[in-house]
């Protein structure tokens, strides 16, 4: 259902670029390509403002802020990423590696991933591809309806758990996204599946909702908001020792989950990221290498934080409180 949307969205936008390629047929090159620039780079002007809403909202929260440099190199690596993913890994190439549950898989961990908001198993494609190069079992997941309460997943994640632990005889790992973090934490308490799982990693996931919500009416939005009933009511449901189990990644420029705590959780291994956006998160190479690597520790989860540029990996957050 979202593929189908937007390959409907990249449609129109072709159709808008070529209609102003045949309306200014005749006017000067220059205006003719300022235009298609700005038809291209429209999006870059909304997470702009997204990037100027966040860094505000942040002032008061307990994470570190992030400096200037940080935000200018998110939001550049963001305005980058989002039409790869909005308008042609999701939209077109959500299929490319279909899940894989080989059948020599016994004794090797599998994963299980989980998107979020607006979003489909196309937006963990380099992590598909480089489990097939390995042989590894995998399902990753389309939550649908794409704009239903956040509670109609738990089946599909639980399809997915049973597919992955069947073909490799072991919990599988479960990586997360955004609202997919959500939603795996409502499968771990509706079906009471601690067992059956290694570990979880989210990245960016609104534990403790996000701001941004409060402009949003459809159902699993609403359940995202800060204040939200649903959230609190899923913190009173859970085990306090449920979070040992997850490894959290946030950041102070994620321009859509913020404040930037809110993506953490008490007793969880809170992981802070430099100058990473809320999208660009699911393509950070040392965070997909220290997921990946922690696959057959004796918990699943990440060991530890991978040598390279300090600004654009994880680092770790001793202590941080939880907002919401």
């Amino acid at each position: 259902m979202l593929a189908r949307l937007q390959q409907a969205i990249v449609l129109g936008l072709l159709a808008l670029i070529g209609a102003w390629l045949l309306a200014m047929r005749h006017a000067p090159l220059w205006l003719v390509l300022a235009g298609v620039l700005g038809l291209a780079c429209a999006h870059a002007v909304v997470l702009a403002l997204e990037f100027l809403l966040m860094h505000r909202v942040n002032r008061p929260d307990p994470a570190p802020r992030a400096t200037g440099r940080e935000l200018l190199r998110a939001w550049a690596a963001e305005s980058l990423t989002a039409p790869r993913v909005f308008l042609w890994q999701q939209p077109m190439r959500s299929r490319r590696w279909p899940d894989q549950l080989p059948a020599d898989a016994a004794g090797r961990r599998g994963v299980v991933f989980v998107h979020g908001f607006v979003c489909n198993r196309g937006l963990w494609n380099p992590w598909l591809q480089r489990l097939h190069r390995e042989g590894r079992a995998f399902c990753a997941v389309n939550l649908e309806p794409v704009f239903g309460a956040i509670d109609d997943y738990v089946p599909l994640v639980d399809a997915a758990v049973q597919r992955v632990t069947a073909a490799t005889g072991m919990p599988p790992l479960v990586v997360c996204h955004s609202m997919g973090g959500l939603a795996v934490r409502a499968w771990l308490r509706d079906r009471d599946a601690d067992a059956r799982v290694a570990h979880v990693v989210t990245l960016g996931s609104p534990h403790h909702g996000t701001w941004l919500a409060r402009f949003s009416f459809v159902p699993n939005a609403r359940q995202m908001r800060t204040d939200s009933r649903w959230l609190a009511q899923l913190r009173r449901d859970e085990p306090p020792q449920r979070a040992a189990r997850f490894t959290c990644y946030h950041s102070a420029c994620d321009n859509i989950v913020f404040p930037a705590s809110s993506a953490t959780l008490p007793g969880a291994r809170n992981r802070l990221l430099h100058g990473v956006a809320h999208v660009d998160m699911a393509f950070v190479p040392g965070v997909i290498d220290a997921v990946l690597a922690g696959m057959d520790l004796p918990d699943g989860g990440p060991p530890g934080y991978p040598e390279g540029e300090p600004s654009k990996l994880p680092r770790p957050v001793a202590g941080m409180p939880a907002s919401g």
